[in-house]
Parts: C-alpha cells; structure tokens; sequence
C-alpha cells in the first residue's frame, strides 16, 4: 500500500468517525429533555416532533423525583408508581401504531394521596391506612388517565385533609415549602404543591374543602382551580366535608390547569352533585386568549383584608390591580356585599364523622375499619390530626344554629344566601370577576405553623357558596416566600376566570421554578 492510498484510507476513516460523533450528538441533543416549567402543550410538540418519547420524560422525571425529593428535604412524595414507565411504554407503541395522541398523551402527573388509585396505595395522609390498594380510580384520575395522563406517583398531604395550616402526616411526615424551606407549603395538598413547584410532575392533582387547592398554590407560586361545586366529580376521593369538598388541577400555568378542567368536567351518576352540570359544561381552551382584561370590571373585596394584611403582600395586591388596570381592566374599589358579616356566618357543618364512615364503607371494606371510632381505636395520627379526629367525634352538624339542616350549595338555605348576595351585586355593578389576596400574609415558618397561620381568605366565600375561585401568581415577599391573587366567579362562569386569569398570568409573568439541590 503506498503512501497516497494510506493517507486517503485514513482519511475517510476519520470523516466516517466525525460524522458518526456529529449524529451521535445530534441524537443526544434530540432526546435531552428541559423538565423545568415543561408545559403540556411543549410535550405533545416534542412528541410530534420526535425529540422524545412518553417513556424518556416518564424517566427523567422519576429520576429527578428520586434524585431531589429527600435529599432537599422536601419530601413532597408518599409513593411512586412502579408501573409508570411501563404505562408510557404502552402509550408509546399507540402513538407508533395510531399516530395519534391523546389530549394529555404521556404527560405525567402527581395525585394528591386522598384520590383512589387503581393498583396503587391510597391512605389519605394516614398510617392507619398503610398498604390499602383500592381496586378504582377516582372519578378524575380515571378520566385524566383515559386522556392518556400517566400517574407517577402519590403527594403527601395533611393527615385526613384536616389541615389549611400545613402539609404533616403521619404516613410521610412533613412537607416544606421549595422556595424556602424553613416555611411551610400550606395544606392539605402541600404535597401536590410542593411537587408541581420543584418540577416532579407536569400536572397534578389536589382537594378543597376550604382552601387545600389555593392555599397551597398561593404558597408555591402556582396556578389552582377550585371550579363550582359540581362542576366535577368527587367519586372516590377520601372526604373531609364532602358538601364543600372539590377535586381540581394544582398546575404552573393557566392553560394546564385549563387543559385539565376540559377532562374532568362533567356529569358523574355517581356524583349526584354533578347533575347542576348538565348543560353548564364547556370547552375551556378557547378562553385562553390574550386581551382578557380588556374592558374587564374587576371588582376588589377589601373586606377580606379589613382585619389586618402584612404591607409586603398588599404592596403586591395593589400592584397586580395597577396591572389590571393597565391591561385595560376597570377596577371597581372597595366592593361593599350587603350584609356580608352576617352572611358569612355559621356556615360551616362538622360531617366528617358521617361523611368518612360511608367512604369507609363503600371503598375500603375492612371489617375492622368501618367508622371514625376504628380510626381512633387505631391511633397513630400526628398530634394535629389526633385532635382533629376527636373534635370530629365529638362534633357533628351545624357549628352554630343546630336547627338548620347541613345541606349541598344548591339547597342549603344559609349558603343559597349568601351566594345571592353575592352575585346580586355582581349583576347590579356589571362584575366579571372579584379579586383580593389568596393569604393576608406570607407562608408561616414551620416551626411556629400554629402562631403563623392567618389570613386564609380561601376560607371565607367559595368553600360555602359553591362559587369558582383560582389562585394565580402575584409575586414574592422577601425570603423568596410566594404569594397569591384569588379570583372569585359566578356559577358555572369558569370560562370568564380562566380568560382574565391567563391574561394576567401573561402580562404579569410571576412564576418561576423553585430551585432545589443548592
């Protein structure tokens, strides 16, 4: 072999060895995945596309669960789920089969630990319930999993939901907030939060009884829908007041969470409170347009602040009012509701002991454990959840006036009130929407949850009213702390929510990642 053949040999061999490292890379950047605020509709183009499969973003999440979750401190998850890459795989040879893709094709998602699961563990943030594997999916996750949603994994939540305060159970402990983690994520779905926040998930799922869906959005920077009180099923969620409980998307954005209501809307026979649907139900996506706040009438309850607000938060209140206003918004100030203080009052009803002892009953059916009395007879409940169990076993009913029947929103005559009152002045002064501060003030450190927790305004309307109230991102307190803006509709008007919400949302630009592992 002479010299010139030798040289051209070697020489097409190393274009051939460069060429192949050049696809090699290409091939790598092609499949490299950006889980941070990773949305849906990002997803299904790179599945489109090609960049990535469901199985490729199902590991990359696991592996940034796995990798961060307990090593921060977080401790967001109860339980992955050990079917979850096999569940993407499938999806996967679908798509190769079909070359369609479902609405929520391979997004992953994290359930909050009080929604059944089929296969998978539910224990309602409670030991007492360790190793229950039901054998159905709850309403929602049955539906987001036909949508081609594939679970995770499981958060941890306050033990039986009781907590608006913080995120402690006794199956997983204790939960911190991500962007700081002296301070707590608040509860009950501080779990779900927590997750959704740092990454874990691109979608999730949470409860609301009073608060535990925009409260713990409100201090994790995300977007929460709690939508009218019928307007989706409860079927297989553990209950705390089921007449005030409602399930719904904990997200980072408004089309997300939007994407997720269009799946779980609607009638449910095993739901009777989903017969006010019928008829009401929409497609949400097309409210997500820019403009929203354009000739929008905004009016702004202070007297949910009367009682004190921290300056730092209400310093961000008026702003996000000055940015509505900028948008094109009218800002109606200081919105009077006739007899709002005595409307709001006695409005609460202690069912839990009833309302638990059925859901015992039809789901679980373990003989030794049939009534609120077996869950006490257990034990091992964390301090808070051990005092909540027996005020529930002492109280039942009405807190105040006995003699008024705990009914649903639609027939209660104290909640059909107060909602009246509400929407009347809504119509009278032509209001989209009203608007005020998710917390008076920021997270509460976790070591003083008790002391620091004031200013839950999810509390006060729409738990009772049955009304739809969101939580979008209003900013930041020092220490990095989030906080949130609650907007409060008319029945069944989600659509007008989500199309001021996402403007907001868009012109604001308020949330950002939490940073872990630092």
């Amino acid at each position: 072999m002479n010299k010139s053949t030798y040289f051209h040999i070697v020489c097409c061999l190393l274009i051939s060895f460069l060429f192949s490292c050049n696809n090699t890379n290409q091939e790598q950047e092609k499949h490299k995945i950006t889980l941070e605020e990773l949305t849906i509709s990002k997803v299904k183009k790179a599945f489109l596309a090609g960049d990535y499969t469901a199985e490729e973003l199902v590991k990359a999440y696991l592996n940034r669960i796995e990798k961060l979750d307990q090593s921060s401190g977080l401790n967001s998850m109860v339980i992955l789920n050990p079917n979850a890459i096999k569940e993407a795989r499938a999806l996967d040879k679908e798509y190769t089969k079909t070359g369609v893709l479902r609405p929520l094709h391979g997004v992953p998602m994290i359930v909050k630990d009080n929604f059944h699961t089929k296969g998978l563990q539910t224990t309602a943030g409670s030991i007492t319930l360790k190793g229950f594997i039901s054998d159905v999916d709850a309403y929602q996750v049955a539906k987001l999993k036909e949508a081609g949603a594939i679970i995770l994994g499981k958060s941890n939540m306050a033990e039986w939901a009781f907590s608006a305060k913080h995120t402690n159970s006794s199956i997983a402990g204790m939960t911190r907030n991500p962007y700081n983690m002296d301070y707590v994520p608040a509860g009950s779905s501080g779990g779900t939060a927590a997750a959704i926040a740092s990454n874990f998930g691109l979608i999730g799922l949470g409860s609301d009884t009073g608060n535990s869906i925009r409260g713990p959005s409100s201090h994790n920077n995300l977007v929460g829908f709690r939508s009218t009180l019928g307007l989706t099923s409860r079927y297989g969620i553990v209950p705390l007041i089921l007449r005030n409980d409602v399930g719904g998307p904990i997200c980072r954005t408004v089309e997300d969470a939007t994407q997720v209501l269009n799946i779980i809307a609607g009638y449910d026979p095993n739901d009777p409170i989903t017969k006010y649907s019928e008829g009401k139900v929409e497609y949400y996506t097309p409210y997500l347009k820019r403009g929203g706040l354009k000739n929008a009438r905004i009016g702004v309850l202070r007297k949910v602040t009367d009682e004190g607000i921290d300056f730092e938060v209400e310093a961000l209140f008026n702003q996000a009012l000055k940015d509505m206003t900028a948008a094109g918004a009218t800002i109606i100030d200081h919105l009077l509701i006739p007899d709002f203080d005595t409307l709001k009052q006695d409005q609460w009803c202690a069912q839990f002991k009833m309302d638990i002892a059925a859901h015992l009953q039809a789901f679980m059916k373990i003989d030794s454990l049939q009534t609120l009395a077996d869950i006490i007879k257990i034990g091992h409940a964390t301090p808070y959840g051990t005092n909540r169990l027996q005020f529930f076993f002492e109280h039942t009913g009405r807190f105040g006036d006995k003699s008024v029947a705990c009914e649903d929103a639609y027939t209660d005559e104290k909640r059909v009130a107060f909602r009246k009152a509400i929407e009347d002045e809504m119509n009278r002064q032509n209001i989209d929407v009203l608007v005020y501060p998710s917390w008076n003030f920021p997270p509460a450190l976790i070591e003083a949850y008790a002391e620091g927790y004031k200013g839950d305004n999810s509390q006060v309307i729409a738990p009772h009213t049955g009304q739809p109230a969101f939580n979008i991102p209003m900013g930041f307190t020092k220490n990095n702390l989030p906080v949130g803006l609650q907007l409060l509709g008319r029945m069944f008007d989600e659509g007008k929510l989500i199309k001021i919400a996402y403007d907001y949302e868009q012109v604001t630009g308020h949330r950002k990642a939490a940073v872990l592992g630092k």
